[in-house]
This record gives C-alpha cells, structure tokens and sequence, in this order.
C-alpha cells in the first residue's frame, strides 16, 4: 500500500480509502467485516457522511475500538450554522468517536450554496467552531464543479478537497489539482467506477492511482471488493501504462459531462449518468449496476424525443453551464442501446 502526507494535516493516508456510502444496503455483519479486513490490510483512511443514511453508525458499531488505526473523514451538507452543528455532533455520536478528522462541507456545486456555506452563519462557521472546539481537525469541500472548486479553495479556508476523477471523468487534472498541489492541500479522489460504470475494475482504479492524488475513494461493500480494490493497487503504475491510461481517459472523457447535476430532465432521464456512460458503454460494455440502469430508465430515455416541450429547444440543455448536446445523446441512446 502507498501512503503519502496528507497535504498539511501531519497525517499519513493510505492511496486506498474505504468509502462507506453502500454499507446500508448490505447486512452489518458483511459490512463490518469488509471495514475490518480493510483495516487489517493497511487502509486507514474512511470516508462517510451524514447523509449515507445509517453508514455513521455501521462506522461506529463496527470500528470506533480501533480508533486510532484510521483518518476519518465525514461531511455535512447542511449549509446554516445550527442546522450543520447540530450535524456535527451527532455524527460524533453516531461514530462513537471524540473527533472528526476531517469534517467536510459536502456536494456544494452552486454559487449561491457556496455564499451561504460561508457566510457569517453559515455551515463553515460551525465547522470553525467545532475545530476550535478539539471534536474537528481539518476542514474540507466537497463538489462536482472543479473549476468552482478551484476558485474556491484559493482563500486558504480548506484542508483538503474531495472530487471526481476517473477514467471517463479526468476534468480536475485540468486546474484543480495543480492548484491543490500547490496550494499543499489534501487531494481526495472519489467515484473511480463513476458510481458502477467503468469496467474492467482494475484498470479503472489504475487510472487515478497514477494521477497526483493523496486518497482514492472507493465504494466498498464486501471483503470481496476490498481484496479487488487492493490488488488493482498492488504494482506503480509505470510510464507505458500511464500513457496508454491518459489516452484512454481522454477518449473517454470526451462527453465532457461534470455530473455538476444542474440539468433537469422533465420527464426523469438521469442525464449526467447516460452522459458518462455513452463512451464507456460503446469502447468496454457495461458494470451490472450500469445494465441494471439502463433499464430502470429504458421508458424515460425511450421518450425524450417525443416529448413536446423540449422539441423546439431542450428544457435541460438551457441549464447546462457547459453548453452539452444532451438530447442528442440521450436520443442517440435510444436508438443505439435499445435496438
């Protein structure tokens, strides 16, 4: 296992990070076992929040006596002060823990949430008061806009920051993580299968394991997932791989789609998710869970062309801060996908 500084924090982390979000759906005994195997094979940094329903908790029950063997990451997505304090705190509960290693304000992708975050009453404000407090150690943000991200952090207000990167996502090597690296920060990767599309698995985590990150986060669920995940990073990534991976995220990236989710689609497409998928899906095929998509929306995306309002001029595309050709590619799946 890699480990590298964590930015400034002092912390040594593990270039695996055990992401919890998916420990709800699974029994605990499964979920408590994949936390401890990842413990006992070297990973210490974990990743959850208060919004992953009851992943705190499963934290808590299964690993809080081994307390100090890992870094632990959390977010609130509250943006008032009470409302995030009130987050924080129970989240100590819930993990049974006396601090937070790094608390994070979580999925901001909007301006306005951004200003309210951190305006006098704002999440930031109880995140500061907690830290002063002893309950938090370091502050970060979280979103889906790197170029946001960007702008954000360079008032020296965050630790760390935590975003997409993956193979069909590679958009925050672009600023963000120059930034990041100059600004001593910590880097956190997140979503290496882009939420259970990019296959093989392998190759997907190799991906970001050769980039200039600190942390990937990976959902795990299994003691399973957890061997696959460490094996994918047994071996460096050398210069022949990294070019042939660099070529292939580049072809795979060209949808351009941040998953920013400012688009709507009136009629329940999940737009960001065929978006990214479309050059996954053409070059390698698709994950189950990616199948298993593809399904639950067959009636919506089979709709999108027929649907009045949006035939003169995309209701979605009008929202899009990147400008994208979503109907085109949402109707170009209709006809290819399900032919």
């Amino acid at each position: 296992m890699r480990y590298s500084m964590f930015g400034q924090t002092g912390h040594r982390v593990s270039a695996l990070g055990f992401g919890a979000m998916n420990l709800p759906g699974v029994p605990f005994e499964q979920a408590d076992a994949a936390l401890n195997y990842a413990l006992d094979h070297g990973i210490n940094y974990i990743d959850t929040a208060a919004g992953y329903r009851n992943s705190e908790e499963i934290i808590g029950q299964s690993i809080s006596h081994r307390r100090s063997e890992y870094f632990l990451a959390t977010k609130t997505n509250k943006r008032d002060y009470a409302s995030a304090k009130e987050e924080i705190e129970r989240s100590l509960v819930r993990m049974k823990t006396d601090v937070i290693d790094l608390l994070q304000i979580h999925y901001v992708n909007y301006v306005d949430d951004y200003k309210a975050a951190m305006a006098e009453n704002g999440a930031y404000q109880a995140a500061l008061e907690m830290k002063a407090a002893g309950k938090v150690r370091f502050i970060g943000i979280t979103g889906h806009r790197p170029e946001l991200l960007t702008k954000w952090v360079a008032k020296g207000q965050f630790d760390q920051v935590l975003f997409h990167l993956n193979l069909a996502q590679p958009f925050a090597l672009d600023e963000l993580i120059p930034t990041l690296t100059k600004m001593g920060m910590g880097k956190v990767a997140m979503k290496p299968l882009s939420g259970g599309f990019i296959q093989p698995v392998e190759k997907a985590i190799r991906y970001p394991y050769s980039q200039d990150v600190n942390v990937i986060i990976s959902g795990m669920v299994s003691v399973d997932e957890v061997k696959q995940n460490l094996a994918a990073m047994e071996l460096e990534v050398e210069a022949e791989e990294r070019q042939e991976l660099e070529q292939l995220a580049q072809q795979l990236g060209a949808h351009n789609c941040r998953r920013c989710n400012y688009c709507s689609c009136p009629i329940g497409v999940t737009i960001p998710d065929i978006m990214i998928s479309s050059q996954i899906r053409n070059t390698f095929g698709l994950l189950p869970k990616g199948l298993g998509f593809y399904e639950k929306q067959k009636e919506s995306i089979m709709s999108c062309a027929d649907y009045e309002p949006c035939k003169e001029k995309p209701l979605c595309e009008q929202k899009c801060p990147y400008h994208l050709p979503m109907q085109k590619v949402v109707q170009e799946t209709a006809v290819s996908y399900y032919k």
